[in-house]
């Protein structure tokens, strides 16, 4: 069964992160994607850019966009996960391996209910997204994205 994990943080915390800070966290993470991904479990995964570059298209017809993510909330979606576990008890345990290394995010974990992968995508970062230290970061805090 595929689950999708969503990474809901408070924007403002995840900006405030020294680059040594920001660096630990996604060395973690990625060393936890590295034995998701021996055991098969792990799909696509993203860390997605500043909700200050965000779009919403809402409304009737063709709709109007609106600059900025819609919700109102204290903790924005700043990142998924996909996952293929065997159940959803599987998928919880995903998510507290995730949580580990990322103590203050919050996980929200939903069963797929319609997959379609579509064709494959490379790997890639915003080219726009200069690390807090002026070299490509992990594709997040740049400069203008803050």
């Amino acid at each position: 069964m595929l689950y999708a994990i969503l990474a809901y943080h408070v924007e403002a915390e995840v900006m405030s992160w020294t680059p040594e800070q920001d660096a630990a966290v996604m060395t973690e993470m990625l060393r936890v994607h590295g034995g998701l991904n021996e055991k098969q479990l792990l799909g696509p995964s993203a860390r997605l850019g500043a909700t200050g570059k965000a779009h919403t298209l809402r409304g009737p017809g063709a709709g109007m966009v609106i600059d900025g993510p819609f919700a109102e909330t204290k903790e924005q979606l700043l990142g998924f996960h996909i996952v293929d576990c065997a159940d959803e008890d599987a998928a919880l345990a995903v998510a507290s391996e995730l949580r580990k290394v990322n103590p203050t995010a919050v996980y929200e974990i939903r069963p797929i209910a319609l997959y379609i992968p579509g064709k494959p995508v490379p790997t890639t970062q915003d080219p726009d997204a200069i690390g807090r230290d002026g070299t490509q970061g992990w594709g997040f805090a740049g400069p203008d994205n803050r």
